[in-house]
């Protein structure tokens, strides 16, 4: 009796049903492998904070602009009183003039160099120069709950922190002009800076560093 060879035969199958199963192996095409769960996200789809330098006087249309294209955006703004024609107006200004901050991925960066008013994203080295998710909510915070105005660049001095309240653990540089006390916390890669007003009792000095914020 002749021998079947075992490729052309399994769990009773013909010869031309076990070559059909094979045929539509191979020509099937390969399925995507998923991706397994927890893996970490492409660092150019990852949504990081950066600073976009616009048109100066333009940055609340650029804001604007951003929020119709779903770019999560943040304008710092300051209150400020202005005489204009023998009458006193309080309005809102940029903290930093120029320049705003946007929480975008690298791959989607062109949906914010395309808005009017964008002159660039601030770089080094081609790729965006993320801004840390604490510095942003720490302007936040001052904004929110202390009197804060633009101030002069200011990267040396003595050092501080602010140890209790809202804003602890925010560090900067402490000045101190008419009997107050403000601590000035500088955006370095953008040579800006503002200062907000504090009480004496809410600061600690820190030891000599070269550490920036």
């Amino acid at each position: 009796m002749a021998k079947v060879h075992p490729l052309n035969c399994q769990k009773g199958r013909t010869v031309q049903e076990t070559n059909s199963a094979l045929a539509e192996r191979i020509t099937q095409p390969p399925q995507p492998r998923r991706a397994e769960q927890g893996t970490l996200p492409h660092p150019a789809l990852e949504s990081r904070w950066c600073a976009v330098y616009v048109i100066t006087r333009h940055e609340k249309a650029v804001a604007d602009h951003m929020a119709r294209r779903s770019v999560e955006c943040f304008l710092p703004l300051y209150h400020s009183v202005r005489n204009w024609k023998n009458r006193r107006a309080h309005v809102e200004l940029p903290l930093f003039p120029s320049y705003l901050f946007i929480r975008i991925s690298v791959a989607e960066r062109i949906r914010a160099l395309e808005v009017p008013g964008v002159v660039h994203i601030v770089s080094f080295r081609g790729m965006p120069v993320a801004v840390p998710d604490e510095q942003i909510e720490a302007l936040r915070m001052a904004l929110q709950l202390r009197r804060s105005e633009p101030y002069p660049y200011l990267a040396a001095g003595g050092r501080i922190r602010i140890k209790v309240g809202p804003l602890q653990g925010l560090e900067g540089v402490v000045v101190r002009h008419n009997s107050r006390t403000r601590i000035i916390v500088s955006v370095d890669f953008i040579q800006r800076s503002t200062a907000v007003e504090l009480s004496p009792g809410d600061l600690e000095t820190l030891p000599d560093t070269t550490r920036t914020i």
